[in-house]
């Protein structure tokens, strides 16, 4: 009976070694990485304020055409001008309430005051 369960255990094992030397069902197989191309959106021909906010989260709440959480971009470009870049700016900053509506604006506390006025430039350029 020993005898009986070598043999039954030696063709598990050589039946076992046998799937893992083919390659159609090996698990551990090394696939090619895929290639990733990464776009600089500045250099790609966008406004520098434009990359900074695809960069950034302020699309999670800002939409260019439509409300989301905020106001959308060319509702901003509608009510301000030029004369309000730095006011603007600050707001992205330090963020704030009141103006849209209840639902505060998180501040970008680490955001320069230059990147800020980038973003509002661009904002700028959507006004209807």
């Amino acid at each position: 009976m020993n005898r009986g369960l070598v043999i039954l255990a030696l063709i598990a094992t050589v039946a076992c070694n046998k799937k893992a030397a083919d390659p159609q069902t090996e698990s551990n197989v090394m696939l090619e990485e895929p290639v990733i191309k990464v776009v600089d959106s500045a250099a790609a021909g966008k406004h520098a304020g434009l990359a900074l906010i695809e960069g950034g989260d302020c699309l999670s709440c800002h939409k260019v055409d439509t409300k989301l959480v905020g106001p959308s971009y060319q509702e901003v470009a509608d009510k301000y001008n030029e004369a309000d870049i730095d006011q603007l700016a600050t707001k992205i900053i330090d963020g704030g309430k009141g103006v849209w509506g209840e639902i505060p604006m998180t501040p970008h506390a680490g955001m320069s005051r230059e990147n800020a006025k980038k973003m509002v430039e661009y904002i700028l350029t959507l006004k209807k």
